[in-house]
């Protein structure tokens, strides 16, 4: 009877190796990737200004630099704000996605604890489990059952996305 407890799952090797966590991490990944791209744009327009600036000082009337500091200025602050804001948006992006995939995987765990009869099953990641016998490990069960629950749409996504999907970070703000 004890040894019915002591099943466990890894949620974070779920969410990385199911269907549903792939296309999940392939939306935050494109968010991301959007993200930096207009960020990068961002910093080429302030170097742009910036050189002006700089290369203009003795040729451009008082006037003149005045106004193009005030863009540097402006753009420096725009940056600033997008940075951030392009944070909060991922940030919220992975949140609702986390949240989705909890939802969608709970009855897959309540159903496979069920037939096994299980009182709990542990969270190999959360739960402070120091050691466990790899043969109670359900994770991968788990896995092809979440995978087989999927709509096939969302698997067809999956391969497509997969091969498309590149790692970039959203760098600091300055």
């Amino acid at each position: 009877e004890f040894r019915r407890v002591l099943f466990r799952s890894n949620v974070q090797r779920i969410a990385t190796e199911s269907a549903e966590g792939k296309v999940a991490t392939n939306q935050v990944q494109a968010l991301n990737s959007k993200k930096v791209d207009e960020l990068n744009a961002k910093n080429k327009q302030l170097q742009t200004a910036q050189q002006k600036l700089e290369s203009g000082g003795s040729v451009l009337s008082a006037a003149a630099q005045a106004q193009l500091q005030k863009e540097v200025e402006r753009l420096q602050v725009d940056i600033q704000r997008f940075t951030e804001d392009a944070q909060a948006e991922v940030t919220q992006l992975q949140q609702q996605l986390q949240d989705d995939f909890q939802r969608k995987l709970t009855p897959i765990i309540q159903g496979i604890a069920t037939e096994k009869q299980l009182h709990m099953m542990f969270s190999v990641t959360d739960s402070g489990l120091v050691w466990g016998d790899p043969a109670l490990d359900l994770t991968p069960e788990v896995i092809r059952r979440f995978d087989a629950a999927a709509p096939s749409a969302d698997r067809k996504s999956t391969r497509l996305n997969s091969s498309h999907s590149q790692q970039s970070r959203m760098p600091s703000s300055a």
